[in-house]
């Protein structure tokens, strides 16, 4: 046996034998892990400290990250809130669960969903803050305290004191987590409204004042495509003429001022998020429950501050797609913590990952995968792209779907006449200035990846 040789195999033994270690100590836990999964609204990936961030200030993130596993591509299927949110309670693409802005889930779906999943095999449920589309099975979870539609940031408590929403968030959690018992294992589904705006309202980030000061004087760097030039030139007319996402930039973004206010606003909210971590984190510990609770950060789709001329989501552009995702796991053992995954994570893998971390069958109609053996350090033949798409015609937002792949992103808006197409090359424009549709030397690529997104959307319905 050479140097090579030995090498390897005492590789593959160490891997081996860390999960036996991490198997052992699950099978000989008497009490299945209890699971806290925390979603934010409207957070991108780049928006912690972990991921190369210098401003935000996010311990309490960081420190799962360092901690536990961090996905560093992870991506929703499709960017809009209440369409998001139904693919990670289902594991399943929107053409599949049919909640294709802010409608109903079938009762099926509900029921495949991982929260009455959980309930079945004797979790404890609860749900807290924004659940963002209908039909909730509110009789179905032991703790309820959501809110269907759009939260208040501002609200007062029975004493007519002020209370911010995520505070309210952080108390009803606090008080699950007191009503549980250690012979049940549960289940907490936290969805914050932070860091989305206030819409219609023109302070639009509306943090706690407790905040006011965080950031005051930080200078945040303009995006690289933040120029005119980067919209006007680069979508048709179709595309331009009374684009919400454009609107909504010209609220937020159009002035060098109305830019650092409100990133910085967006900032606050995120690290009020983080505060809430931290407390709920202590509260596991105070009741001895830390030991045996995963925690699971993502966030619903990402957020334009201004690239590609933008505000808002919807569109297939890295700012909109690329969101946050953290799990620690305090069961597993030192060498497999402080992970840093690239392998392609999506919003519908959450469903089966909490189902299959909890010991409970997947149903069939999960589209999604389970993380579980890449959180234990193995590398599993994993995907290689996915499918994006968001169909809801919403105030001057076209239709679009695409696919995502390791090197290229392709993006068609599906209504316009003659189609418009994008064409990014990933590993040589990251920030998707250069659409490569019209290049002939990306021709053979851009009819590869027509094929790719005609086979991908048969497959996700």
């Amino acid at each position: 046996m050479n140097r090579r040789e030995f090498l390897n195999k005492s590789c593959l033994s160490i891997g081996a034998a860390v999960t036996s270690m991490y198997l052992t100590k699950c099978q000989h836990t008497e009490r299945r892990p209890n699971i806290i999964f925390l979603l934010t609204d409207d957070q991108r990936w780049d928006t912690m400290g972990c991921m190369g961030n210098k401003i935000i200030q996010t311990p309490n993130m960081d420190k799962m990250a360092n901690q536990g596993v961090l996905f560093k591509n992870a991506f929703v299927t499709t960017a809009i809130c209440g369409a998001s949110r139904a693919s990670i309670l289902t594991g399943q693409y929107e053409r599949r669960h049919g909640v294709v802005g802010f409608g109903n889930l079938s009762d099926e779906a509900n029921d495949n969903a991982y929260p009455l999943q959980l309930k079945k095999a004797g979790y404890r449920i609860g749900f807290i803050g924004k659940y963002g589309f209908g039909n909730p099975p509110i009789d179905q979870f032991d703790y309820w305290k959501a809110i269907i539609d759009q939260p208040n940031y501002e609200n007062k408590d029975e004493d007519g004191n002020y209370k911010h929403y995520t505070r309210i968030c952080c108390e009803n959690a606090l008080d699950f987590l007191q009503k549980c018992t250690r012979e049940q294992p549960f289940c907490l589904s936290v969805s914050f409204k932070a860091p989305h705006v206030q819409d219609g309202d023109p302070r639009q980030f509306i943090y706690d004042p407790t905040y006011k000061n965080l950031y005051k004087d930080a200078e945040i760097p303009l995006p690289k495509t933040a120029d005119d030039r980067y919209f006007y030139d680069v979508f048709p007319e179709f595309f331009t003429i009374n684009n919400e996402a454009r609107r909504r930039w010209n609220i937020r973004f159009s002035t060098y001022e109305k830019y650092q206010e409100s990133v910085r606003g967006y900032y606050r909210l995120i690290t009020g998020v983080d505060d809430v971590i931290g407390e709920i984190r202590k509260e596991l510990e105070k009741l001895d429950q830390a030991d045996n609770t995963i925690i699971i950060l993502m966030g619903d789709n990402g957020f334009y501050l201004g690239e590609h001329g933008m505000a808002g989501k919807w569109y297939g552009h890295e700012e909109s797609i690329r969101v946050p995702l953290i799990v620690y796991d305090p069961r597993l053992p030192k060498s497999l913590r402080g992970q840093k995954r690239d392998e392609m994570a999506l919003n519908i893998d959450i469903a089966p990952t909490l189902l299959d971390i909890a010991g409970v069958s997947i149903p069939n109609a999960i589209q999604g995968q389970s993380l579980k053996p890449i959180i234990m350090g193995k590398s599993p033949e994993w995907r290689d792209d996915f499918f994006y798409e968001h169909r809801f015609q919403y105030q001057a937002i076209p239709k679009s779907e695409g696919v995502v792949t390791k090197r290229y992103k392709y993006l068609r808006y599906i209504d316009s006449k003659p189609m418009f197409e994008e064409l990014y090359d990933l590993k040589t424009d990251k920030y998707e200035e250069h659409n490569l549709v019209r290049d002939p030397n990306h021709r053979d690529v851009l009819i590869e990846m027509r094929k790719k997104c005609d086979d991908l959307l048969e497959a996700t319905k």
